[in-house]
Parts: C-alpha cells; structure tokens; sequence
C-alpha cells in the first residue's frame, strides 16, 4: 500500500479530527501512533522509533510549537509536518523557521492532501515504496486557503514575511552575516536567509521576487519551508544537495515553476567551506550582483547571464568558485549604487522601512 510499513506519530487534540486522519492513514498502510496535545506527544516521541510527525500547533496543555522544539532536540532527523487554522499562519512560519518540512491548513478539504504531504517529505527514504508519478511535489492546500487573503491584506503579508527575516547580524563560530534591505510597502520584494549546514559550510542566499506584490510574502515562506526540507535531508545523510549552489537553483526552480504562485525570482546562492574558505556560488537572473570585499573595495565576480527562476523554459543557473584571501568578504547586492555605497560604509539595518531609499539591499559574509 501507498504508506506501507510507515510509523506515524499523529498529535492532535480534536479527537473526532485525529480519528478520521489515523482512519485514512492506517487504510493506506501506515501504522499510526496517536496523542492528543503536546506533552503525550513528546512521551510517545520518546518511546517509539518513528519516520514521521504529524501535528496540530494550537493544542493545550503543551502547543505544537514547543513539541516539536523539544522533538528537535531530542531527534532532529525524524520530520514533521504541522496542521494549522487559518488563524495562526504566524506560528505556521515559525514552525517553518524551526525545521518543519510542510505544512497544511485546517480544514483539509482533502485526506490525499495529507498523503501527498507525507510522500513528498519522505520522497527519497521510501522511494522503494513510492512511485514518483504519484507523488503531488508538495500541498498547496495552504495557498488556496491564505495566498487570497495575503494578496488582499499587506497587514496579514507583512506578519507573514516579517517572521522569516533573520535578525540584522547573525553571528556564528567562526563567520557572521550582516544584512540590510530596504522596503517601502508594507511587504518587501527581497528576502535573506543564511544557515549553518553542519560542521564545514555555511549558506548564504538572497532573493528578489517578481512581481513585487504581496505574494511575495508567501514566496518567501515557500523559499524558506524548500531550503529547509533540504537541509534536513542533509542531516539525516540522504542528500547534499543544500550544500551545492547549482543542484539547489535547478531545485528551487522546479518547485517555485508548480507552486501556483506565478512569481519569478532573481536569487543569488552562496556556500562556504569553513575549512578552506572555498566559495561555491550560482545565480539566476539579473537582479543581484555577487561581490568580493577587501580593502581596494567592492569587486563584481563574473558570473554569465541566466534566466529568473519560475520560467517553464528555464535553462541552467550561472556558478563560479573562488577560495576566499583573509581579509575577504563575500556580498551579494541589488544593483542600486546607494545599496554599494552603504554597504562600503557598513550601514547594517536588517529589514527597513525607508522611503528615501530605493529598495533592495544587501549581505555580507565575514570571517
């Protein structure tokens, strides 16, 4: 069957909701371990070996949120997938930002949503069992229930998006990020994120979003919740693709081209290997400028021209490598000469809300 030999932990507080969901999932084969808030959930955690979590955020006792914070702690190879009303998309983000590979909305309209979810975060450890034509690349249940309310309210896009920015340094053991972008609506058209991948590499990338409206708040949360499945896949020794620029973009293209969103984005992609300070980058589109820093400045690598990721007809991205010289940063910018004015000044807001200055922005990596 479709869920074969899966085991299950089902955390839900709606005893009629989580009856129907272990119903269907037991019918397609799966063997379904059920808790009722956060707190059993976290027990049974313990006591079971499991491949998936399925559960709500808003339960009482213990919320879904801190679950799986501590689930992390405990096993942080063992993904999740979280169930949300439409009410608390802010913890959706959150739950996103502390490694959940997907998420739905609340009410699932559809059982085989939830299936499809768990084939998806699974795809490469039961590719045994799964026949990749029956496999939907990821639910979109979420954007046909909240992509309508984003594009209508830039109050509800911008506490979406707002959630995903990283602070303005982001300091790790042995490099630190710096960032600012600038906005003037309510929702910025950019969006940073960085992250350690294990020991030995350090992922920088920044994106611009196409057209700028407030679907790109739900572009960014996309973005994100896509870096994040693999990265967790990294973890658990299946792939490394999050570590090789070129494999992400083809990636991050093909999902963003079937997600629904009819965004196009310009997205630069960085990976560092903190041992030899080697320098893995690839773009797509025209929009951002990747930069050697040093003393003399501010020097443009050469990397060709590519077509924006979310073209049906798109090619292959551009990538260079370059072993970075102490005393070297690496930037990416948007082509603005008051974003590299400012960056040479080293004026690091985060996310800011200016005006007087054109938006867009930049990143630094220092070591």
């Amino acid at each position: 069957m479709a869920l074969e030999e899966l085991v299950i932990l089902l955390v839900e507080d709606d005893p009629v909701f989580r009856r129907v969901v272990a119903t269907f999932l037991n019918s397609r084969g799966a063997t379904v371990i059920e808790a009722n808030d956060g707190e059993q959930g976290l027990e049974k955690f313990r006591q079971f070996a499991f491949d998936i979590v399925l559960a709500d955020l808003s339960m009482p006792i213990m919320g879904g949120l801190d679950m799986l914070k501590q689930m992390s702690e405990l096993n942080a190879n063992i993904p999740s997938i979280v169930i949300s009303g439409n009410q608390v998309m802010a913890d959706v983000v959150e739950a996103l930002r502390i490694g959940a590979s997907d998420y739905l909305v609340k009410p699932v309209s559809d059982l085989f949503l939830i299936e499809n979810a768990i084939k998806q975060c699974l795809e490469s450890v039961i590719s045994k069992e799964v026949h990749l034509e029956d496999i939907e690349e990821l639910s979109y249940q979420e954007l046909q229930d909240n992509l309508a309310l984003l594009e209508q309210n830039e109050e509800a896009a911008k506490s979406v998006q707002q959630q995903l920015f990283p602070p303005s340094q982001i300091n790790y053991l042995t490099a630190k990020v710096d960032y600012s972008l600038f906005k003037t609506d309510e929702v910025s058209a950019y969006f940073i994120d960085t992250v350690n991948v294990g020991d030995n590499h350090l992922v920088m990338y920044m994106a611009h979003f196409h057209p700028q409206d407030n679907r790109a708040a739900f572009a960014s949360v996309l973005l994100k919740s896509f870096v994040n499945q693999k990265l967790k896949l990294f973890r658990n020794g299946t792939t490394a693709a999050i570590i090789e620029p070129y494999k992400m973009l083809s990636y991050l293209n093909e999902r963003m081209t079937k997600s629904g969103l009819d965004i196009c984005i310009d997205i630069a992609y960085v990976v560092v290997e903190l041992t030899q300070y080697r320098a893995s980058i690839a773009q797509a589109g025209n929009g951002l400028r990747c930069y050697i820093r040093n003393q003399q400045g501010l020097t443009p690598l050469a990397l060709p021209d590519s077509l924006q990721l979310g073209i049906l007809d798109w090619g292959h991205p551009s990538a260079q490598f370059r072993t970075l010289m102490p005393g070297e940063q690496l930037c990416i910018a948007s082509n603005k000469p008051e974003h590299k004015q400012m960056l040479l000044e080293n004026q690091f807001h985060g996310l800011a809300y200016d005006k007087q200055i054109p938006t867009g922005g930049y990143v630094q990596l220092s070591f």
